[in-house]
């Protein structure tokens, strides 16, 4: 179900919690709610659509990629940027890394493993940082 984006700082700026497999709905809202607003938008964290749960979703161009409980276990090469948000208004100045390994569970509970360099990466630490409450 494509739900509406949140704008409320004091609610995106909280910690979200763990998620389990009984947030797998919420994952799937988070595809139709990405595909609806695709024009506008390469990434989404739970919070976005209201929910405090660790479920991430990234358009890797070639797929959007649901991660449960993401972490990032390695991280190299950090430059500065500016990124907009679809939950803000405007662009701001941030560090990212340009190559990460972030470490997260799929649909199936799975556990995987993801090198990601450049874009991709990007997108990840920034939807990343919705889950820990930092507004970039």
């Amino acid at each position: 179900m494509v739900k509406e984006i949140i704008r409320d700082v004091f609610f995106l700026g909280q910690k979200s919690e763990p998620a389990t497999k009984a947030d797998q709905q919420v994952a799937r809202d988070l595809q139709d709610t990405l595909s609806a607003n695709r024009d506008r938008c390469v990434g989404m964290a739970a919070n976005m659509i209201g929910v405090k749960k660790n479920i991430i979703i990234v358009n890797m161009g070639f797929a959007d990629v649901v991660m449960f409980n993401p972490v990032l276990v390695s991280k190299n090469g950090i430059y500065e940027t500016e990124e907009g948000c679809l939950s803000l208004e405007g662009v701001r100045k941030t560090k990212r890394y340009r190559e990460i390994e972030v470490e997260y569970y799929d649909f199936d509970w799975k556990k995987q493993r993801l090198k990601l360099k450049d874009w991709p990466a990007q997108i990840v630490q920034h939807e990343m940082d919705h889950l820990s409450g930092k507004i970039i």
